[in-house]
């Protein structure tokens, strides 16, 4: 059994069961401070061999703009081409504001449209509940919504 890692803004824990690597956040934090965070979380997935990711973002009340265009244009192709070949595969448990967020706010929407587009080079599914987020994570064939 892989320990958990508590960083400055998230706990790292693995579902070695399911090949999962589970990220909760549990505070906000700089930008800086959570690009470390990130560099982190990703040598740890290296590390563990797992590319299926299990992203709780449901503590987080808001996210900076800047913050999800690194991680779209930067990070995640960082993370893709460093987990090759295997696939990048993520599932994003999301609180209902944050939800609005997403769907609302026209600078974050299209980093998300852009994020969960099938033509990516990683799956990620976007989600309220946990049971759906870890079906559909470890299930890479299945049909189930992603927005």
């Amino acid at each position: 059994m892989l320990a958990p890692i508590e960083l400055e803004s998230r706990i790292i824990s693995f579902r070695t069961d399911l090949q999962v690597m589970v990220v909760r956040w549990h505070t906000h934090a700089s930008l800086g401070v959570v690009q470390a965070d990130y560099a982190r979380m990703l040598r740890s997935a290296e590390e563990a061999g797992m590319n299926h990711w299990l992203l709780d973002v449901r503590r987080r009340e808001k996210v900076a703009v800047e913050l999800s265009a690194w991680v779209t244009d930067s990070f995640y192709p960082e993370a893709v081409a460093r987990l090759a070949p295997r696939r990048l595969r993520m599932a994003v448990l999301s609180s209902p504001a944050l939800f609005e967020v997403y769907r609302s706010d026209a600078e974050h929407k299209k980093y998300v449209e852009y994020a969960v587009d099938r033509e990516r080079p990683y799956d990620i599914g976007l989600f309220h509940d946990e049971g759906e987020a870890m079906q559909w994570l470890c299930a890479p064939d299945s049909t189930l919504d992603r927005l």
